[in-house]
């Protein structure tokens, strides 16, 4: 059990919290009541689903603040899943003139916000010209009340003063747009994030109010524009338009071919073959390592992941000799890029992604399943990719169901090679 489940566990016991809710339908909690067993920033902030005190989960319940140090307990459906990004990818580049935004050094989510401002992005989603950047960093609400969709239906919350922040907002001649912006691919958000940053501004300003949620990893950026099509309901979330810009790479067939001929195989090392079919994860994940290493839990919490995805993750970097697994002196287990790993996040963007390329075409299964790919002009099917995974000697597989779960992430990273290509 974690530090947060097992302070919430002693407060719901204290304060009969179930019961309370079961009454009367929420429970307002205060800052200093919960100092009690825990610091109250660590307790409070759950940016994904799955990262709910095992009490909250087991019994569907969300936390949502309400003034400064005062929060409320309920039913709340308070998550919303991302849709399906679109599969196009608009290429950008920054201004020949600009030299301090080059791609290796987005390290920051106010970095790449400043080098999608730069190239034109911005102007382009939101449909607006004459972009300033205005508002960021933290703030009070104000007083605005709302309705929420719960279990038992809706309810309505009533919001004084509560602290909020805004990551950045430009605002041109026809919108002020506020931006929640991350540099971790996850399932889900807290519509919280977008919902009262926006009833703050809605009400300050004679514009309309855009929301738009941004993600930036290895060098893509993908924007999710919501609205609430009643103002004074956080359940109205709907998306207006979803959109992606990766920074220009000249990566071509004939590039990919030239590893296919030239990449020598390495003997499979004693790790799970990967069941983690989203390449552009396990790169945001070497992206998050490069700053600093990472435990298990740190990693669980950043994605939203549940423990098992976690484990899939990171032997899918370790399987490819870009993430060390160790422990840390207190004897947690901890996750570090390799010095391979470093090397290739020190490099310009395209060879970055050559270089992951490389370290995928090492391994004959995905090897030979791309070549064949390349030969036919189409994927091969399950049958066949089972078939090569069989003849290339892999660590512990040996069910004919494994073969065939593990043949997706042969799937999904060969059509991510193939997505480089111009």
């Amino acid at each position: 059990m974690g530090l947060n489940d097992a302070a919430w566990e002693k407060l719901f016991h204290k304060y009969r919290i179930l019961d309370e809710i079961e009454k009367k339908g929420q429970f307002i909690i205060s800052a200093n009541q919960i100092k009690e067993f825990r610091e109250p920033r660590l307790m409070t902030k759950f940016d994904h689903r799955v990262n709910l005190p095992w009490l909250f989960a087991q019994n569907n319940l969300a936390i949502l603040p309400i003034a400064r140090g005062d929060y409320v307990i309920a039913s709340f459906s308070a998550y919303k899943e991302f849709e399906e990004p679109d599969s196009q990818v608009h290429k950008i580049s920054a201004p020949p003139h600009i030299q301090s935004l080059m791609p290796k050094f987005l390290v920051s989510e106010a970095i790449a916000l400043n080098y999608a401002n730069a190239c034109g992005l911005l102007n382009d989603f939101l449909e607006d010209d004459m972009l300033v950047p205005t508002v960021s960093g933290r703030m009070s609400s104000g007083s605005f009340g709302f309705d929420i969709d719960t279990k038992s239906g809706t309810r309505h919350i009533a919001v004084n003063n509560s602290q909020i922040e805004i990551d950045a907002a430009y605002e041109g001649i026809h919108y002020l747009s506020l931006f929640e912006a991350k540099r971790d691919l996850s399932d889900d958000f807290l519509v919280r994030q977008l919902y009262y940053p926006y009833r703050a501004w809605n009400g300050r300003v004679t514009k309309n109010v855009k929301t738009v949620f941004l993600i930036f990893s290895n060098g893509v950026f993908h924007l999710y524009q919501y609205q609430f099509d009643d103002p004074g309901n956080y359940s109205s979330l709907r998306l207006v338009k979803q959109k992606n810009y990766g920074i220009a790479a000249e990566i071509h067939l004939s590039d990919i071919e030239k590893l296919l001929k030239t990449v020598p195989f390495t003997r499979e090392p004693p790790v799970p073959f990967p069941q983690a079919d989203r390449m552009p994860w396990i790169i945001n994940l070497m992206e998050l390592l490069n700053e600093k290493p990472m435990t298990k839990q740190d990693i669980t919490w950043e994605y939203g992941f549940d423990e098992r995805q976690t484990n899939y993750y990171t032997d899918a970097g370790r399987y490819l000799g870009l993430i060390d697994k160790d422990r840390d002196a207190h004897g947690d287990i901890l996750f570090r890029l390799s010095s391979c790993g470093t090397y290739i996040m020190e490099l310009e963007y395209s060879k970055r992604q050559l270089a992951i390329v490389t370290q995928i075409l090492r391994h004959r299964a995905f090897h030979e399943t791309l070549k064949l790919y390349l030969q036919r002009g189409e994927m091969p099917d399950k049958k066949m990719i089972v078939r090569i995974m069989r003849q290339a000697d892999l660590y512990h597989v040996e069910a004919e169901s494994t073969y065939v779960r593990r043949s997706s992430t042969i799937t999904g990273w060969i059509n991510w090679i193939l997505s480089l290509v111009q």
